[in-house]
């Protein structure tokens, strides 16, 4: 019976990450939230991490199924001298890399502080409030000001823009996407180029963060065999769930604003303060 239990709270993890992961909404904050919710956990001392970084990688594969397209493209052309830099898989690809740079830096200077004070449901609450009123600023301010093309054409000075503002999902209940998405915007970028920015962006950053991480922990052997049926379970569910929201989610970008997110975020919020106020009374 506590099999059965485990795999259907992580079909429902599964769920939570693959709508979340490339909504501005945060799907770290999201995952602390259920987790602590549906009370999960496992027989392994670090399972719940492991499974939190393994279930991540299912939906940067969907990033990967969905635009390898272009992303075969980016290495059938990746000299220079073939297509010419602007066109180059190389320039692509370099200014991922230099976007990937403060983020990585700062991520290995402060993500051990960052979850030693921040992983808890109410830190996360006030965060996704703080970033919903942000994000309502952001797009006001800078949403379409510039650039009104949806081709994904990023220089190296917006890049590293973009980078920056990627620093501020180490604050879970933030949004690497949101933030990133903001980046975009004050960059010069339109949404679409922006979010999808952020979704290539997301290969290396997550699935080098995530692979860390796993080893950090322990790596797969550490796991029992239920445990690592459950993550292969949540890894699907999240790599399918992904799949469709992405492609939902551009669609929905070519037409609306981001404001319903950040007002998603900031009813949650209320709600989940809301809760751990009336368990103090």
């Amino acid at each position: 019976m506590e099999t059965i239990f485990l795999l259907i709270k992580s079909v429902i993890l599964g769920i939570v990450e693959g709508v979340t992961e490339f909504l501005p909404v945060s799907s770290t904050g999201h995952l602390i939230i259920f987790q602590n919710l549906i009370g999960f956990k496992g027989a392994s001392r670090n399972y719940v991490e492991m499974y939190t970084y393994v279930i991540q990688l299912g939906a940067i594969l969907a990033v990967v199924i969905l635009y390898w397209g272009k992303i075969k493209d980016t290495l059938i052309n990746f000299f220079p001298q073939k297509v010419g830099y602007e066109n180059s898989g190389f320039k692509f690809w370099l200014v991922i890399f230099i976007a990937c740079i403060p983020g990585g830096v700062l991520g290995i200077l402060l993500d051990d502080l960052a979850e030693q004070y921040l992983f808890t449901p109410i830190s996360v609450a006030l965060t996704l409030f703080l970033g919903g009123l942000w994000m309502i600023y952001a797009e006001k301010k800078f949403r379409d000001n510039k650039r009104k093309g949806q081709e994904l054409k990023v220089t190296i000075k917006q890049a590293w823009i973009i980078g920056l503002f990627q620093c501020l999902a180490i604050i879970p209940g933030m949004s690497r996407s949101a933030s990133t998405i903001i980046g975009g915007w004050v960059a010069g970028l339109s949404t679409v180029a922006a979010a999808e920015f952020s979704f290539f962006l997301a290969i290396p950053v997550m699935v080098g963060m995530s692979f860390l991480k796993i080893m950090k922990v322990g790596g797969l052997s550490i796991l029992t065999s239920t445990e690592i049926i459950s993550l292969v379970v949540g890894f699907v569910v999240s790599f399918i769930v992904a799949l469709i929201v992405i492609d939902k989610f551009i669609t929905y970008l070519k037409k609306k604003p981001m404001k319903i997110f950040a007002i998603y975020r900031m009813i949650f919020a209320l709600v989940l303060l809301g809760a751990g106020m009336a368990r103090l009374f």
